[in-house]
């Protein structure tokens, strides 16, 4: 089976936890599909985007260079599936061949966990908070630039977390 070394999108390099590279075959044509898992972070960067150009480095030294779609999948894992039509399938010989009608496509978020991905790139998600707190800390608080703010908040609720062994 044909594996995947490295992908850059839009001249890119991002990180793969996992990939399946593959031929999907249907009544109206073929295709190559790559389902790659990625952080969060790249999945909201590119989630928007319906056309990305990819360059594609294969274990066996192979480039592929192409125009891709993308498809939008829930749930799971963070990842990105990508597509684009193939009129000749002359060098695409040894890649699997996965048939509509197929119940097993390649399964890339075996092995992996969340926590796994997230050790490698945390995403960061803005919060707002209401609090009461007394005047003199809200004071305090009201001279704090917001990204000093959430460094002390994190560092705080990190030791929490430690001192107390539960999220």
């Amino acid at each position: 089976m044909v594996e995947v070394k490295l992908v850059k999108i839009d001249g890119k390099s991002i990180h793969l936890f996992n990939s399946a590279i593959y031929i999907f075959a249907s009544s109206t044509g073929y295709t190559l599909e790559l389902d790659i898992i990625v952080s969060e972070v790249v999945v909201n960067k590119y989630r928007q985007e319906e056309n990305l150009i990819l360059e594609i480095e294969l274990q066996d030294g192979r480039l592929i260079n192409t125009f891709m779609h993308l498809k939008s999948l829930s749930g799971g894992l963070p990842q990105l599936n990508l597509f684009c039509e193939l009129n000749d399938m002359e060098e695409y010989q040894d890649f699997l061949l996965v048939n509509e009608n197929d119940s097993l496509f390649p399964n890339i978020e075996e092995g992996i966990t969340l926590e796994e991905i997230r050790e490698h790139e945390m995403p960061n998600e803005k919060v707002t908070l209401k609090l009461n707190l007394p005047i003199d800390q809200a004071e305090w608080i009201k001279k704090k630039k917001n990204k000093e703010l959430a460094e002390i908040i994190k560092e705080a609720i990190y030791g929490y977390w430690k001192n107390n062994e539960n999220r």
